[in-house]
């Protein structure tokens, strides 16, 4: 094993150059949105979690690299190249949400201060999709789980999941939603917990039974799950409720339960091609 030690080329190279960037556009967008306003709506506080989570990540990773230490967690745990590919993919998600998020609810003719943000948070997510496109295009890295498309479509799946719970409104006193609310909080833990897995190759290797047949119990549990939701949320989200003349986008009820309802269809078609992708054993899908 090779000794561990500091290497400045972590900084200043291509990649660390990148890196670089993207802390500093996270964190300038972050101080950004803080200065203009605090709205404390749910979006606002998601957005703010993804501007300080990201660049956090992303100098966690170069700290690493600079220090070497992906060497020992590359031979003791994980495949490194392909957790960092994976993280810029989960990252530039994240920021194109929140780009879409602040351009939605938080841009006017007069808001200055949400234009600059959205084109803060949009150069954000450039950043991480040009990391993201170079880690892809470099022959020398590994793709094994979380870069490629079975750990991608976890990742998308994990994602969804978050927008539906931080979207989730008008279902006090209605047992059908709280059910919902069931059906969308049970998936989630479950995909991160096999993320996670799959990722720490030691790990899986200790468990006493594979990790695949679970994956397709949970896969079936999940589907089931969200048909629930799907045919449960509408009904009682929307029967009687008809859309308001006056429905701003970032106070109006109605709106955000329709975000719900497309966001489940969403994640019951992705959970559902994960389903039959892993039956079936197919696009790099472990069959069980």
């Amino acid at each position: 094993m090779d000794k561990v030690k500091f290497t400045p080329s972590a900084l200043t190279g291509r990649r660390g150059c990148l890196h670089m960037a993207e802390i500093l556009m996270c964190a300038l967008t972050f101080g950004v949105s803080y200065i203009w306003s605090h709205p404390f709506h749910t979006y606002w506080i998601y957005c703010m979690v993804i501007w300080a989570l990201c660049p956090l990540l992303t100098l966690v990773i170069t700290i690493i690299e600079m220090l070497l230490i992906h060497k020992l967690i590359l031979s003791f745990c994980m495949d490194w190249d392909d957790f960092t590919t994976g993280m810029a993919v989960m990252s530039s998600i994240c920021t194109f949400s929140c780009t879409v998020m602040f351009a939605n609810f938080y841009v006017c003719r007069r808001c200055v201060w949400g234009w600059c943000v959205t084109i803060l948070s949009a150069v954000c997510c450039i950043l991480y999709c040009v990391e993201t496109f170079r880690d892809k295009c470099d022959s020398t890295r590994s793709s094994t789980y979380v870069s490629a498309l079975p750990g991608l479509v976890k990742i998308l799946e994990a994602f969804v999941g978050c927008i539906i719970l931080i979207s989730l409104i008008g279902y006090v006193g209605k047992p059908a939603l709280l059910w919902c609310i069931v059906a969308y909080a049970v998936p989630l833990p479950l995909t991160l917990l096999l993320i996670i897995t799959n990722i720490m190759t030691k790990l899986r290797k200790c468990l006493p039974c594979g990790i695949d047949r679970f994956a397709v119990v949970f896969l079936v549990i999940s589907v089931v799950l969200y048909i629930s939701a799907a045919l449960l949320w509408p009904i009682y989200s929307f029967r009687g409720n008809p859309r308001p003349k006056d429905c701003p986008g970032d106070s109006c009820i109605w709106s955000i339960q329709f975000v719900v309802t497309i966001m489940t269809y969403i994640n019951l078609g992705i959970y559902a091609i994960d389903l039959i992708f892993t039956c079936c054993g197919i696009c790099g899908f472990r069959r069980s």
